[in-house]
């Protein structure tokens, strides 16, 4: 499994260029948002959060990189769960910061604090200083609503949970930025407890992914079936193998888990057939690399476990 399936390459190679436009476009939305936050809470949180975004890039740069690591002495199996422990700890990230964002926010509406957004002098003039940060919050909008929509089609293809996490939080962005931009507008207009709201809901939004993220990685690294990469549901290819293996082995319990990117397959209480079907016949329509192996456990062997 540490060779990647030839039908994926070249995603994979479009995957990893997008994550490295994402360290730099997001790196320019860092800088942009650090010199125009001022004392905003809504400002600050959506900062925060496009620093975060760049956990997701990064963490699925380095996993790339192991998961073609031949097996070693220490790790039989190769590195191919390098994917799913970068998920966890990515969602760990986005959990721990998101809890500490949300109690700042709540905590400002809890003490009613008044932010003042002042004028500036700018190339000689003198403006209101929102209008900045509005200015750079739309910035801040643009690229990751780019960068989503051209990751998420190939983390689907892929069956890449850290590159579809990456896509949700480009998501994430661009909705922080919007609400970034109210904040702002109301306390222009007055309504001084419009900017810490806007900072609670962006933080919530964080936490809200990071938890889900966290159940999604934990399921995975127990050996539960495989998952949809949006939901905690059984794949839809992995339960079509299952109808086919159960319906090929009927008098054998059929086991199926998730390995990274791969379905690994179990019949239990079952003897190999002498004329074993090709991985790739048994996928039907589906991806045919997704399946990387297929092994039974015969009945006296699954006897003595059960014993």
């Amino acid at each position: 499994m540490n060779v990647l399936p030839p039908e994926i390459a070249d995603d994979m190679r479009r995957a990893r260029r997008l994550e490295w436009w994402t360290l730099g476009g997001m790196a320019s939305v860092i800088a942009v948002m650090y010199f125009a936050m001022g004392s905003s809470q809504a400002m600050k949180t959506a900062f925060i959060e496009d620093l975060l975004s760049l956990v997701p890039a990064m963490t699925f740069l380095i996993a790339a990189r192991f998961e073609r690591r031949p097996p070693t002495h220490e790790y039989r199996f190769g590195f191919v769960r390098v994917n799913s422990l970068a998920f966890l700890a990515s969602a760990v990230v986005l959990t721990v910061l998101g809890s500490l964002l949300l109690f700042d926010g709540v905590s400002a509406l809890a003490k009613g604090e008044h932010p003042t957004i002042g004028p500036i002098e700018l190339f000689g003039q003198v403006i209101w200083l929102g209008w900045v940060m509005i200015a750079a919050l739309a910035y801040s909008v643009i690229i990751p609503v780019v960068l989503g929509r051209l990751k998420l089609p190939i983390a689907r293809r892929l069956r890449d949970k850290v590159l579809h996490t990456d896509a949700d939080m480009q998501k994430a962005d661009w909705q922080t930025g919007l609400a970034g931009i109210v904040g702002v507008l109301g306390v222009g207009l007055g309504f001084w407890w419009a900017d810490a709201a806007a900072a609670a809901v962006i933080s919530f939004s964080i936490l809200h992914d990071g938890l889900r993220n966290i159940r999604i990685a934990a399921a995975e690294l127990l050996d539960s079936v495989p998952r949809e990469l949006d939901s905690a549901a059984m794949a839809a290819e992995a339960s079509r193998l299952q109808q086919r293996l159960e319906a090929m082995f009927p008098g054998g319990e059929v086991r199926l888990r998730e390995s990274g990117r791969y379905i690994l397959a179990n019949v239990y209480g079952v003897h190999p057939p002498e004329d074993l079907p090709t991985l790739a016949s048994l996928m039907g329509d589906d991806p045919p690399w997704r399946l990387a192996q297929l092994s039974f456990t015969p009945p006296n062997c699954a006897r003595s476990n059960e014993a």
